[in-house]
């Protein structure tokens, strides 16, 4: 059957969406939804059984349909105190990132020697960043499997500023202030471990800064600083939301992130319904909360208009 060339390059493109389709439906959006059904089901009745789980909706035995949320969140002190810890550890740490990707970025877009060796240093981590690799170099080789007496090399350790900073007599300066000083110094390396895909995207914001733009401004006599503020900022502004957005998610769910620890802990004791609770509750307090800060952020974000 004949057929024109440009109906036909559609109808491959249709054919390659619908192998996603199909894939994401069977094994992206139905198990997503029976995670939603678990979690309005009677946790003690939801155990594997002979060709499925034996499901039993909480309205059938005369419970609350939010039983299990409330246990989350009045019967379980685990899960409040470590959603607590990740919420005030992403607010401590988001902003470290963007900043220093930010920084990162101006300087590899500046000219010199071996500047392409440098952004693939930092880019590095976004390559090997995998849990085994993370753990060794951070120190947490137990964690892999390995001999724990096992002794590794002290050049990645985090915790050498801490000891320093206790040497100096800092950490005595009052609990709050060493508390903070504690979070930024043992996070020095997951920050610049997670900040890979941030300096790309700032990097690439950067050099879509028009030249006409640095021209003007160097004619008006502006300075470097002046320059930052406001010709490279305010472009770039586009790029730290999503950036925003980005590490905030990717702060949530990575590996080390207790709360999602505490969710897999429930759901390998066959708690599915309360795990799944959890997760659904977790999921919808990060979405409430990256709502809310990108619709202040985007107050502040310039969008240049053609």
């Amino acid at each position: 059957m004949k057929m024109p060339y440009e109906r036909r390059k559609s109808l491959y493109g249709y054919g390659f969406i619908a192998i996603w389709a199909v894939g994401t439906v069977l094994w992206f959006l139905k198990p997503l939804i029976e995670s939603l059904c678990y979690c309005f089901m009677d946790n003690a009745t939801l155990k594997p059984d002979t060709g499925g789980m034996n499901k039993v909706w909480l309205g059938s035995v005369g419970q609350s349909w939010l039983t299990n949320f409330k246990f989350a969140f009045a019967a379980d002190p685990e899960y409040k105190q470590k959603l607590i810890a990740v919420l005030k550890d992403t607010a401590i740490t988001t902003p470290m990132i963007l900043i220093f990707s930010l920084f990162i970025a101006v300087i590899l877009n500046q000219e010199f020697k071996g500047r392409g060796f440098a952004r693939a240093i930092f880019f590095l981590p976004v390559i090997i960043a995998t849990g085994p690799v993370y753990n060794i170099i951070n120190g947490d080789i137990a964690s892999t499997g390995a001999d724990s007496g096992a002794q590794f090399s002290t050049l990645f350790e985090t915790d050498i500023v801490d000891e320093l900073l206790e040497f100096l007599g800092v950490m005595n300066i009052s609990d709050t202030l060493s508390s903070y000083i504690n979070t930024v110094t043992t996070n020095i390396f997951g920050l610049v471990w997670s900040s890979g895909i941030q300096i790309l995207i700032f990097l690439a914001a950067l050099q879509n800064i028009p030249v006409s733009a640095k021209e003007a401004a160097s004619m008006e006599g502006a300075t470097s600083w002046e320059y930052f503020w406001k010709i490279t900022l305010p472009y770039v502004s586009p790029m730290i939301l999503a950036n925003f957005i980005y590490t905030v998610i990717d702060s949530f769910t990575k590996s080390d992130n207790v709360v999602m620890a505490r969710v897999l802990a429930k759901q390998l004791d066959w708690d599915y319904a309360y795990a799944a609770a959890m997760a659904w509750a977790y999921f919808a307090i990060v979405m409430v909360v990256v709502g809310i800060i990108v619709s202040i952020v985007n107050r502040f974000i310039f969008y240049e208009v053609e």
